[in-house]
C-alpha cells in the first residue's frame, strides 16, 4: 500500500499550486483521505479531509475558501487545489488515509492508518 503526493514546488504569494495523491497496491473507494502539513518547527497540523463517499468534507480554518479537496476519477486519487497561497501555507505537505471514514472525517492524524511521503510547497513573498 503506497500513497504518492505530487504537485509541491515554488510560488510566489497570491498563487496556485494543485496537489495530488494517488493510492495504489488497495482501492481506497471507502477511505477517508485527508491532508495534513508540517512547517520547519512545528507540529503536523490538519488541514483538509474528504470522506470516502466523497460527501464529506473538512477544512482547517487557516485553509478555508482558499484550499479545495476532491477525489478524482477512480476514487484512488485526491487532490488539493490551493489558491492564494500566502508564506505561512509553506511546509511539507502529507497525505493520508483513513480507512474508517467513508461518510465521516476526522481532522486527527492518529485515526489515519496510511501515510505518504510529503510533498514541499514554499511560498514566497
Amino acid at each position: 500500500v503506497q500513497l504518492q503526493a505530487s504537485g509541491g514546488g515554488l510560488v510566489q504569494a497570491g498563487g496556485s499550486l494543485r496537489l495530488s495523491c494517488t493510492a495504489s497496491g488497495r482501492s481506497f473507494s471507502n477511505y477517508g483521505m485527508g491532508w495534513f502539513r508540517q512547517a520547519p518547527g512545528k507540529e503536523r497540523e490538519f488541514v483538509a479531509a474528504i470522506s470516502g463517499n466523497g460527501g464529506n468534507t473538512n477544512y482547517a480554518d487557516s485553509v478555508k475558501v482558499r484550499f479545495t479537496i476532491s477525489r478524482d476519477g477512480g476514487w484512488n486519487t485526491v487532490s488539493l487545489q490551493m489558491n492564494s497561497l500566502q508564506p505561512e501555507d509553506t511546509a511539507v505537505y502529507y497525505c493520508a488515509a483513513d480507512r474508517t471514514a467513508k461518510i465521516y472525517v476526522s481532522s486527527d492524524p492518529d485515526r489515519y492508518d496510511y501515510w505518504g511521503r510529503g510533498t514541499l510547497v514554499t511560498v514566497s513573498s
